[in-house]
């Protein structure tokens, strides 16, 4: 099995925090990052001989100091897995991170001569819908606002169908739109909280109606349209 099919292989329930004032990570999506703050760096290498686990965070930007002082943190995190890096000759990195799970922050550690902050969590495990009438339901219903929404786009809407037709559950097609589409991000944060599936999804669904289409992509000179956010699962 690869990493993806087992994304929690090896975790031990301690965590590296990679606090950020303007990102939330999802299961099942990829992120890339560029590491270059000095304990950044140290967390990444201990990472890389370590279980390759760190989890971003959000932080509570209307809240005052928090553990040992830093900015205090959203309790709910998503880990994530690194599973591709690389180190520039300065000592700096990029990262691809593949979100692995949701996840509560228990207990904020103490540093321990490390730069970085570290923590102790539970996983998190999504609770599906009622039944599976309702399943389908919502997901025709995320899937007629998502093709409304994108329909100036028609490339975009093609590889939507792919998706909806896909047999990934409706709470992993909820944390993919959720993270790439321009939701405002204490919304995104919310939604990441949500690990009843169907409340996930009827929240994303009101989100959604509150958006504005985007604006018809220009044609390459190839006669091919890139499809604006990435919703590859990689």
């Amino acid at each position: 099995m690869s990493e993806f099919e087992e994304p929690l292989k090896g975790f031990r329930g301690k965590v590296k925090l990679f606090p950020l004032p303007n990102l939330v990570l999802f299961p099942h999506v990829v992120q890339p990052l560029h590491i270059f703050e000095p304990r950044y760096r140290q967390m990444v290498r201990d990472c890389l001989t370590d279980d390759r686990y760190l989890a971003m965070a959000l932080v509570a930007t209307r809240s005052g100091l928090g553990f040992f002082g830093d900015p205090p943190l959203h309790p709910v995190i998503c880990v994530g897995k690194i599973f591709k890096e690389e180190q520039l000759p300065d000592g700096r990195y990029n990262l691809l991170l593949h979100g692995a799970a949701r996840a509560r922050i228990i207990d904020e550690l103490e540093p321990c001569g490390k730069q970085y902050r570290t923590a102790q969590v539970e996983i998190l495990e999504d609770i599906p819908p009622a039944s599976q009438q309702t399943s389908t339901e919502l997901r025709k219903s995320l899937g007629r606002i998502m093709t409304q929404w994108f329909s100036p786009q028609p490339d975009a809407v093609l590889q939507l169908r792919k998706l909806l037709k896909s047999e990934l559950p409706l709470g992993t097609l909820c944390d993919v739109f959720s993270f790439a589409l321009p939701i405002e991000i204490e919304v995104k944060q919310e939604l990441l909280e949500l690990v009843d599936v169907e409340e996930r999804a009827r929240h994303l669904i009101e989100e959604i109606r509150k958006l504005e289409q985007p604006e018809p992509l220009p044609i390459p000179p190839t006669g091919r349209r890139k499809f604006p956010p990435d919703f590859s699962l990689n």
